[in-house]
């Protein structure tokens, strides 16, 4: 009889970020590549531009993420500074609440 290690499933931690301010070259980049640095999953984006607007909604996995939510929230904010944006971050249970029709 061969032993297995019982390996206990990770529950999904889903979180919303949201993203809007004057469009320009590099924000999906500069988020992306601040959450593949904590190690966090982009499970969905979707992102529009109305006129010179952008608006970006990204479901994110937090399950794996290398560090605290209160420091991707400060590099969220630090880019956010940069690029002249508004990026919000919520779990996902705050934001279908806030969201509900």
């Amino acid at each position: 009889m061969v032993s297995r290690k019982s390996e206990k499933k990770k529950v999904s931690q889903i979180c919303i970020v949201t993203v809007t301010g004057k469009d320009k070259v590099g924000i999906i980049a500069r988020i992306a590549n601040t959450m593949a640095k904590a190690n966090i999953n982009i499970i969905d984006v979707s992102q529009r531009i109305m006129e010179d607007y952008f608006v970006m909604t990204m479901a994110i996995d937090i399950t794996e993420a290398t560090i605290e939510l209160e420091k991707l929230q400060a590099q969220l904010n630090k880019i956010a500074r940069q690029m002249d944006l508004t990026i919000t971050l919520q779990h996902e249970n705050i934001f279908k609440m806030m969201h509900r029709v």
